[in-house]
């Protein structure tokens, strides 16, 4: 029988333990499914702007992707947006991607026995992929608002995955239609705030089970990770 926990934030990364998801919603693995549903050739994900910079320097036909409070980071292609990266050339290009919460959160989580980055978008082909590998403990962490505060959307696809491997009901509908009233949700339907959360990647990151896909992370370097798309059939 699976042990599962559900940790928060940068400090419950740091204690998280066997085959974890690092879940990020808003905005960070709904836009790397998107990336990699649109072509991408390999996407990695990054913790210090300052080593995506450098890797960018050293690659300068990759694109760079990222964001700090949002707003896309200073010299950067694009930023951490869905439907902005929706006519970006990606067709087999390497894409280099850092945020302030998901990609923080793949950092901290040094006590994993293995890494999924998660998002409503794959939810249920990351339980079908954890359900597969029978592992004993299994850690969800939500990454919440740059890994420092809580937040609905990203708790709300912990407890989705969650029963999913329990088998136990879940109102999703309800869930979604509450969210979109919460603080985080309404953030992109305020038109002071369009240039940086534009309405659509509020629908791109809540298309609940959109992919059959989930996106392994695999360790190259501190701090650095390959994002592996892996297909998880029904």
């Amino acid at each position: 029988m699976m042990d599962i926990q559900i940790l928060e934030l940068l400090e419950g990364a740091r204690y998280a333990a066997g085959l974890t998801a690092v879940i990020d919603v808003f905005r960070a693995f709904s836009l790397e499914a998107w990336l990699f549903a649109r072509g991408a050739g390999q996407i990695f994900a990054v913790g210090s702007e300052e080593t995506a910079r450098r890797m960018k320097s050293v690659n300068p036909d990759a694109l760079l992707i990222g964001e700090r409070g949002g707003k896309i980071l200073p010299g950067f292609d694009y930023g951490n947006s869905p439907f902005q990266t929706a006519d970006a050339p990606l067709a087999g290009r390497t894409v280099i991607h850092t945020t302030s919460a998901g990609t923080q959160g793949l950092a901290a989580a040094s006590g994993a026995s293995g890494l999924l980055a998660a998002s409503l978008v794959t939810a249920s082909a990351a339980a079908r992929y954890i359900s597969r590998q029978q592992p004993h403990q299994v850690s969800l962490v939500v990454m919440g608002l740059s890994g420092k505060s809580s937040t609905p959307e990203d708790l709300l696809c912990a407890r989705y995955i969650k029963s999913l491997l329990e088998g136990t009901p879940f109102d999703l509908n309800r869930e979604l239609a509450a969210l979109r009233n919460t603080a985080e949700g309404r953030k992109f339907f305020n038109p002071q705030t369009q240039n940086v959360f534009p309405r659509e990647d509020f629908d791109l990151c809540t298309a609940v089970d959109r992919f059959s896909f989930v996106i392994v992370a695999e360790k190259t370097a501190p701090g650095v990770f390959r994002m592996k798309r892996t297909d998880i059939p029904v």
